[in-house]
């Protein structure tokens, strides 16, 4: 979807050693290899790992920009979209909040702009059909203006992780991590790397009962354009941004939106959307934390 091709998800559960059993699902999702590994009492993971293919397809068929018959290709397709399911119907109020909260800095009607740049299409165009702003949508329908067409790669790895965790919990985890391209703890501590494409490792953070999502806008080009694109053509000021939260999904959206924000404004997002810590890498590779 954004950082990577290759994604794992495990969760390691508390139990006694002799019921100790660990089994892996693997498959693709929203574009990438997914791997899922459970740790715990035979019946409990494979009973969970039963769930995870449908939960992925559900995903899937909700918002992949790869899959024609997604809800998400179909909005884009035509314009408009009838009776969009619980994914969609959560996600968009999810995105809303996110474009609020940042000013306007996570859009997901960038798509086009993304597209032109990928097509070497017509970038003045696409900016003119930018605007989260002006997109209607209702538990009915959701209606697109002229020229739009939504992504929500910079959201979505983090809904997954948190209704996986959800999932997790629901069969009797008490202490898992999901990594669906975010990560997020269920229990804890789990000791997580954070890495930046230019410098590499850069240090660990420990995670308990948190999620934490990482932006880096040069591990991928488009052309010459980093692969996170500013609404109104904005330039990424950090390396690498890291953002650590009670929900993963709150986590993706904002780690893509600061990658464009100053240290004084990223300590007024922090208060506002209730961020736990965010960590910056600077083009220089020193390292700050807020």
């Amino acid at each position: 979807m954004k950082r990577r091709r290759f994604l794992s998800l495990a969760a390691a559960f508390v139990c006694s050693p002799a019921l100790a059993q660990a089994d892996t699902w693997s498959g693709q999702a929203l574009g990438a290899e997914v791997s899922v590994t459970l740790h715990g009492p035979r019946d409990m993971t494979q009973r969970a790992l039963a769930d995870v293919p449908r939960l992925l397809v559900n995903f899937e068929e909700a918002f992949s920009l790869f899959r024609p018959t997604s809800q998400l290709s179909q909005l884009n397709k035509m314009g408009q979209l009838r009776g969009p399911n619980a994914l969609m119907r959560t996600l968009m109020s999810h995105a809303d909040n996110a474009y609020r909260v940042t000013g306007g800095l996570f859009d997901p009607t960038i798509q086009p702009l993304w597209t032109a740049l990928a097509q070497a299409g017509d970038i003045g165009h696409a900016r003119k059909a930018l605007g989260w702003d002006r997109i209607r949508y209702s538990d009915q329908m959701i209606e697109l203006q002229t020229g739009q067409a939504l992504t929500f790669n910079g959201i979505a790895q983090g809904f997954a992780t948190d209704v996986m965790r959800l999932l997790l919990r629901k069969y009797g985890a008490e202490t898992a991590l999901v990594n669906i391209g975010e990560q997020a703890a269920l229990g804890g501590s789990f000791t997580l790397g954070i890495e930046d494409p230019v410098y590499g490792h850069i240090g660990t953070r420990k995670l308990r009962d948190m999620a934490i999502a990482t932006s880096s806008p040069s591990a991928l080009w488009i052309g010459d354009h980093p692969h996170i694109l500013g609404p109104r053509g904005e330039k990424p000021l950090w390396s690498t941004v890291s953002v650590e939260a009670k929900s993963a999904t709150m986590a993706d959206a904002m780690s893509t939106a600061a990658v464009f924000m100053e240290r004084d404004a990223l300590k007024e997002l922090k208060v506002a959307a209730r961020l736990h810590r965010i960590t910056l890498v600077d083009a220089d590779g020193d390292i700050q934390t807020l």
